[in-house]
């Protein structure tokens, strides 16, 4: 298996995706195989962090404690560039189609990926 970059469910400021060597599917979160046709070990890479937004829900309602100080706070669906959807928090007026980019903010004493309408 490749060398695994710390991307931010470790504590780094990366998002990571993974490209399978096989048959080109493209996938976010990683695992040791891809998850159309089985191939094992695929390539891992760096987002540029640019995407737009699939879907937005503005969380009202705080899911645990450690969330309470958030809310409200605004939860996306984001087609991503390189070919992924992943979910992100981001700015409160995002609409479905806006461009964006990737930072990261603390969220409930983590560091997440949060986006904001490309300028």
């Amino acid at each position: 298996m490749s060398e695994r970059i710390a991307d931010w469910t470790k504590g780094g400021e990366v998002i990571t995706f993974q490209t399978c060597t096989a048959c080109g599917h493209v996938q976010y979160f990683n695992r040791a195989f891809c998850a159309v046709c089985g191939a094992s070990d695929p390539r891992e890479a760096r987002a540029g962090g640019k995407g737009r937004v699939y879907a937005t829900s503005l969380v009202c309602r705080a899911a645990t404690p450690e969330t309470r100080a958030h809310v409200p706070y605004n939860i996306l669906l984001v087609d991503c560039a390189e070919g992924f959807r992943m979910m992100a928090h981001g700015e409160h007026d995002l609409a479905i189609g806006d461009e964006v980019d990737a930072s990261f903010r603390p969220f409930a004493g983590k560091l997440v990926p949060f986006f904001t309408k490309r300028k």
